[in-house]
């Protein structure tokens, strides 16, 4: 078992930045694919990120998101800068077996383990 648990979230405004953690306990880690989704208010969950033999990004966050992971900590991170409004959503981090093609993370099916989330409201 893997028990996740994310942290960093909050208000920001336009154009500011957050980092996302995710915690991890149970078994290693760094063995691992993880994944961040994000799901808004009447919004269906939506990928965002994820790292496993590679890193992923979804078109809307390219360039502003960076996802990274230190095995040491246990703990994958997502940078956030440049924050928009349609940023605001709940923030989950999800963890699955690594033996999949990276395209197939932009999906919640190969994932075992999910946090509770954490809350990002972007204003303006």
């Amino acid at each position: 078992q893997v028990r996740l648990v994310e942290s960093g979230g909050g208000s920001v405004q336009v154009g500011g930045s957050l980092r996302l953690s995710c915690a991890a306990s149970g078994r290693t880690f760094s063995s691992y694919a993880v994944g961040w989704f994000r799901q808004a208010p009447g919004k269906e969950r939506e990928f965002v990120a994820a790292v496993s033999g590679l890193t992923t990004y979804a078109d809307s966050v390219q360039g502003r998101f960076t996802i990274s992971r230190d095995n040491a900590k246990n703990t994958v991170y997502l940078q956030m800068n440049s924050l928009k409004p349609e940023d605001t959503a709940v923030y989950y981090c999800a963890a699955g077996s690594p033996y999949y093609s990276s395209s197939y993370y932009t999906s919640p099916t190969p994932y075992d383990y999910w946090g509770q989330g954490t809350q990002v409201t972007v204003s303006s």
